[in-house]
């Protein structure tokens, strides 16, 4: 795996606009991940994750941009196309990219609980048919930061309403 050292503009513009959808999943109460397919330099689907209002466990940012950029494309084989993820992809979600035949996957943060471009596990070590190329730790503080401040927030939130229930025993 890649480490994202030097800076390279191509990916940090694309990782800020994984970082505007990871944005938008914060305002509506989702663990802030974002996601884009990007084709050449084109943008072709943006996603973010949607689990909680979805009540759905597949409702994963990298899952919506693989699958409106096949509906957009007309294919399910990416194979020119990158993906761009605010958070290292989970097992699922390097499954699918497996799966759909995507060359390059460039992440921001790593995630220690989950990643398996890397972080756990890198799948694409395995004899799987396709391997991708990963870059991590693009925007790695800002992508991060997003994700920290959404989880500090919502322990708040839970102790607050823990301590605001009576207790009756």
């Amino acid at each position: 795996m890649a480490k994202f050292n030097d800076i390279d503009e191509r990916y940090e513009h694309f990782m800020r606009i994984a970082l505007e959808q990871a944005e938008i999943a914060y305002r509506i109460g989702e663990v802030p991940v974002g996601a884009v397919i990007v084709k050449g330099d084109e943008v072709v689907s943006t996603a973010f994750n949607r689990r909680e209002i979805g009540k759905n466990a597949l409702y994963h940012a990298e899952l919506d941009a693989i699958d409106k950029a096949c509906e957009i494309l007309g294919g399910w084989r990416l194979w020119q196309c990158e993906l761009y993820v605010t958070l290292e992809p989970c097992p699922m979600c390097t499954g699918a990219v497996i799966n759909a035949r995507i060359p390059k996957v460039i992440f921001g943060a790593y995630d220690k609980k989950a990643g398996s471009c890397g972080s756990i596990i890198n799948l694409f070590e395995y004899p799987y048919n396709h391997k991708a190329e990963i870059i991590g730790g693009v925007l790695e503080a800002e992508c991060s930061e997003l994700l920290t401040s959404f989880f500090r927030e919502l322990r708040a939130k839970l102790k607050n309403r823990q301590h605001k229930i009576p207790n009756y025993t």
